[in-house]
């Protein structure tokens, strides 16, 4: 097996030796050797959409060191649920892994500082404002002429480019700018929404953008490497838009309304064009029975739609007319009635165990209590429980687990189990910048007095 041995463009390496360390090597691999091992990502975004990306790298191996302002730190550490110690679970989540190095930004020997790590790493992250590196002279202008190899990542609203670039990025605006909201909700008459949008109670446009920065930062690595052998410079920059990163979510709505004119709308719980898929009411659990449970059933197949209607005990609801998901979708309310009128005369658990007896497709919707719970997540290692030390502990026994997603996709010979929660703010600072740039102790301490770093 070959591993790709990515160089660290730094360091006033002979231009040859940096270009041989950058061949493909013969070595075999450990198969506890993650992929990114070796790489060094630093981190300058703040909130979702970029650090999200660092958690990404960082799961497969990449050294992550997060740089953040000093006393507040990433603003994340405070949003949502705050946990004893006042930090965000959250945040120990998406900044597993990483290395917290605490640095004033707006300060000129801060940035000096940061400037001084760009020089010893492969990619950098950030979702600042565009304009805001070139102001601060951390741009990829400033910066390739020292490290030509240096990957920039840049995440924001709208890209680097183009009239609306400057504008603030933020994931709810730019998810009903990529018309995701649109299609979100329940319809009027026209096909239109019949009220506000619906919007998952997520960040997800920030999260979907993270995905495509980390898939990009991985195709620059490669890209970098295929450089490096034609003897040229291997950096450059990833430019991740939100809008656009949703837009790739988007499926045929463009070219539908291209070739066809049609314009997609809401569709309440089910999907636009496809018969039957959809969330069925059931009757109220016995542990709950105020509050209403539904269970998603999907037959669109075939085989699988008789098969369900069969089960349903709705044999009329057969025939040529039926046949196929073309005239499925022309006699959707038909259909679906008939699947609500059967499921709401039984519990949930008697749907799920009548529908997988038959082999077809469903799922309950569940919440966060039975997802921790569930036999499969177990078994896959889903969740993991993640150790955070009680700040100023010695031991190891001073501190509490937090659950949090495991790492995904799993890759046969890999085993990238979270090695630590996201830390407190300024964890790694004397290991970074004494360790990797050679700073005194009396410098940190002068740093640390002119307020710096922390």
């Amino acid at each position: 097996m070959q591993a790709l041995a990515f160089p660290r463009a730094v360091r006033a390496i002979p231009r040859a030796k940096l270009i041989s360390r950058a061949l493909l090597s013969t070595s075999s691999t450990p198969s506890n050797d993650l992929p990114l091992s070796g790489i060094r990502v630093l981190e300058l975004g703040q909130l979702i959409a970029g650090p999200f990306a660092g958690q990404l790298l960082g799961q497969f191996g990449a050294e992550i060191i997060k740089v953040e302002p000093p006393k507040t730190g990433d603003a994340l550490r405070v949003w949502r649920e705050i946990d004893e110690d006042g930090c965000s679970p959250w945040f120990r989540s998406i900044s597993r892994n990483k290395k917290s190095v605490a640095i004033d930004l707006r300060n000129e020997k801060g940035r000096e500082l940061v400037r001084r790590l760009a020089l010893r790493s492969d990619v950098l992250i950030e979702n600042f404002k565009p304009g805001t590196l070139e102001k601060w002279a951390l741009d990829p202008a400033s910066i390739h002429p020292r490290n030509p190899g240096l990957i920039y990542t840049r995440v924001s609203g709208y890209g680097q480019t183009g009239p609306w670039a400057p504008r603030p990025g933020y994931a709810s605006v730019c998810e009903a700018e990529a018309g995701f909201s649109f299609i979100n909700g329940f319809p009027d008459e026209t096909g239109g929404l019949s009220g506000p949008p619906a919007r998952p109670n997520i960040s997800l446009g920030d999260s979907v953008a993270g995905l495509h920065a980390a898939f990009g930062t991985v195709l620059a690595l490669l890209q970098r490497q295929k450089k490096l052998q034609r003897g040229e410079a291997g950096g450059t920059t990833v430019d991740v838009s939100i809008v656009e990163s949703m837009l790739n979510l988007m499926e045929g709505v463009i070219p539908e309304y291209d070739r066809k004119g049609k314009v997609r709308g809401p569709s309440g719980s089910g999907v636009t064009g496809i018969v039957p898929t959809n969330a069925f009411p059931c009757l109220p659990s016995a542990a709950a029975p105020d509050t209403p449970t539904y269970m998603v059933i999907g037959a669109n197949g075939d085989t699988l739609y008789a098969r369900l209607m069969h089960v349903i005990g709705a044999p009329h609801l057969l025939g040529p007319e039926y046949a196929t998901n073309r005239e499925r979708v022309a006699r959707q309310a038909e259909i679906e009635g008939a699947i609500a009128a059967w499921t709401r005369a039984r519990s949930a658990e008697a749907v799920e165990a009548c529908m997988r007896e038959n082999q077809i497709p469903v799922g309950r919707v569940v919440t966060v209590r039975e997802i921790v719970a569930g036999p499969q997540v177990a078994a896959r290692g889903a969740v993991q429980d993640v150790w955070v030390p009680r700040r100023g502990a010695d031991g190891k026994d001073d501190g509490w687990h937090v659950k949090m997603q495991g790492t995904f996709p799993v890759l046969e010979g890999c085993d990238p189990q979270p090695r630590w929660a996201g830390p407190d703010l300024g964890t790694h600072t004397d290991e970074v910048l004494m360790g990797d740039l050679g700073l005194s102790k009396e410098e940190m301490s002068q740093y640390r007095e002119e307020g710096v770093i922390e």
